[in-house]
């Protein structure tokens, strides 16, 4: 690799950036990485690039990342909006922050082993603290109303199939979006999904979910590799265009206090499997990792943490014991 405009250990000239980071993402896709993953690495870079641009900063060394990486934080501040966008007005979650910190320590390690830089000038920045996000989920009216919603929008049979799919298949929303017909088993209620990794496994939905797809797709004339939810203009639906359907209808389902999106779906549905309402018992732990996707029990752990919460809160509310002090003798 050429070497950059060496200025001090571990400072570049952000003019060279832009082909440093076009090198990374080459090696990225080398090595196989997920398209998803290189997508993600690729918009982290323009997001630096149009910062250097934004405040006329020509030197990107410890510093300059620093100062980068509080604006990630405090953007949303500014009159404009975060990256120049007035619809950004609201702070980032702490662990977005910290997947910025991440990506920009592995760009710049890589280019220490491309001998582009003597040093990394992320080494001397500090992780920032990422706790974990508590998870709130929808409540059963707040589902209800959702799925009102749904039927009543402009698209309503694709709208309700999108609800139900995310709440009952416990699926990502770039997972959603992936899904091709080819993908969907109507009569076995299962889909292939490919998800985080480069992995593909399989979930799986109930009679109604099912119903819901039944009656989306009928009629229409559609290839197997088709995608299987489509935008207005009848293309691939992307996250993007995932999330405005589900924030338009929080809007109209009038939902405060939660964040209307894909994931608080899936944690819906996560501690709905785990929980014991309705007379049907709890899905097992083990078996929601799968469903879910985790590597690990460690996130899922903290469904179950939730769900036993939410058990103790309905006990005390609902002791067998304490109805029995109030009917009348």
């Amino acid at each position: 690799m050429q070497s950059p405009h060496r200025l001090t250990d571990g400072a570049v000239a952000v003019s060279d950036l832009s082909h440093l980071s076009e090198g990374w993402l080459l090696d990225c896709q080398y090595r196989r990485l997920s398209d998803a993953t290189v997508h993600t690495r690729r918009l982290l870079m323009q997001k630096l690039l149009w910062w250097f641009d934004h405040v006329g900063i020509t030197i990107c060394g410890t510093a300059e990342l620093k100062a980068f990486l509080t604006y990630v934080s405090t953007g949303h501040e500014e009159p404009g909006g975060r990256w120049g966008n007035p619809r950004l007005s609201k702070p980032v979650r702490p662990r977005t922050v910290k997947d910025f910190h991440t990506t920009l320590r592995t760009f710049f390690r890589w280019l220490v082993e491309e001998d582009a830089i003597a040093v990394s000038p992320m080494e001397r920045i500090r992780a920032p603290i990422s706790r974990a996000d508590q998870i709130q989920p929808f409540s059963e009216d707040q589902v209800l109303a959702l799925l009102g919603a749904a039927r009543r929008s402009d698209h309503p049979k694709r709208d309700e199939a999108i609800v139900l799919f995310l709440l009952d298949a416990l699926v990502r929303a770039s997972e959603l979006c992936h899904i091709s017909i080819e993908d969907i088993d109507l009569a076995g209620r299962t889909a292939r999904v490919y998800g985080k990794g480069g992995k593909w496994r399989q979930v799986y939905f109930g009679a109604t979910t099912g119903r819901a797809l039944w009656k989306m797709l009928a009629g229409a004339r559609r290839e197997p590799q088709d995608p299987l939810f489509v935008s207005e203009r009848g293309g691939r639906l992307t996250r993007s265009g995932l999330q405005q359907i589900i924030e338009r209808l929080g809007l109209a389902a009038r939902i405060e206090a939660v964040r209307c999106s894909a994931h608080t779906f899936r944690h819906t549905g996560a501690l709905l499997f785990l929980s014991q309402r309705g007379g049907a018992p709890a899905g097992n732990v083990f078996a929601l990792q799968a469903l879910l996707g985790h590597t690990d029990l460690q996130m899922t752990r903290r469904y179950l943490q939730l769900a036993q919460a939410d058990v103790q809160a309905q006990h005390l509310v609902s002791s067998p014991v304490e109805r029995l002090k109030r009917t009348p003798r």
